[in-house]
């Protein structure tokens, strides 16, 4: 199951997760448009049931709530999917969303149309046997011929080139100030994983002041495109696909596949 650090995290990350993006409600209503349009391709028109299962702060969730599915969120956080509610509220978006481990999913089987799990959440788990009972959960709450949709960093490359860090993401809040988003990597001997240290630079008040550094650690398991589908065929899913960035306008490659 994932560990404690990850739950730490993302709790400790919740109330500054928008400042990732250069405008938050935008890159809701633009990732909306993407994962609207896989479902509909898969399961036809019509709202569906989605489990968001690492719904984070509500960026995939309330954005497909407020195109009429009816969306339930959780998340290994319970700060963040706090703030999934309140921010789905703040927009007048129905969103269920609570606690809850993608290792552990408190529903029933066969509940959900769709299960989308975005944002490079699955390789938190660092083990075959993790990822393994993941997606059979997964797979598990999903109808019969239901859809996973799951998105992931372009690990193929990453691992070729086994980066040190990352560029620096810049993003200014409605209030007109500037933060500044990066991380810092130090890959395992194993060549697979790698633990983050995510950095945000946050005017203290005026920028003239000086800044806030805020810094969040957590690790990774770099899976390849080849090994997820092995683990999904392995979790019993069929027709697995995946999707370019190129293709879909996402910035991670998305895949695909069915109950």
């Amino acid at each position: 199951m994932p560990m404690p650090s990850v739950r730490r995290f993302y709790d400790d990350l919740a109330a500054d997760y928008h400042r990732i993006f250069p405008d938050w409600d935008t890159t809701i209503a633009r990732q909306a448009g993407t994962f609207d349009a896989l479902i509909g391709a898969e399961l036809g028109t019509g709202p569906r049931r989605v489990l968001d299962c690492a719904c984070g702060i509500g960026t995939q969730a309330i954005g497909l709530a407020g195109r009429g599915h009816h969306v339930t969120g959780t998340d290994l956080s319970p700060h963040a999917a706090a703030r999934a509610r309140s921010e789905a509220a703040a927009r007048g978006v129905s969103l269920t969303a609570a606690a809850a481990d993608m290792c552990r999913l408190p529903f029933a089987p066969r509940t959900f149309d769709a299960v989308l799990c975005a944002d490079n959440s699955l390789p938190h788990l660092l083990t075959a046997a993790e990822v393994g009972t993941a997606l059979t959960g997964m797979r598990r709450v999903l109808r019969d011929d239901g859809l996973l949709i799951l998105t992931v960093r372009d690990y193929d490359e990453l691992r070729r080139v086994r980066p040190a860090s990352t560029p620096p993401q810049l993003s200014t809040t409605p209030d007109g100030g500037t933060t500044i988003t990066f991380q810092l990597w130090h890959w395992h001997d194993d060549g697979e994983r790698y633990d983050l240290r995510h950095f945000q630079l946050i005017p203290d008040g005026d920028e003239r002041d000086g800044w806030q550094v805020r810094e969040r650690t957590t690790t990774y398991w770099a899976l390849t495109a080849d090994r997820l589908t092995d683990f999904a065929t392995t979790a019993g899913f069929t027709d697995i696909t995946w999707h370019t960035p190129e293709a879909t306008g996402f910035y991670q490659p998305i895949l695909t596949a069915r109950r």
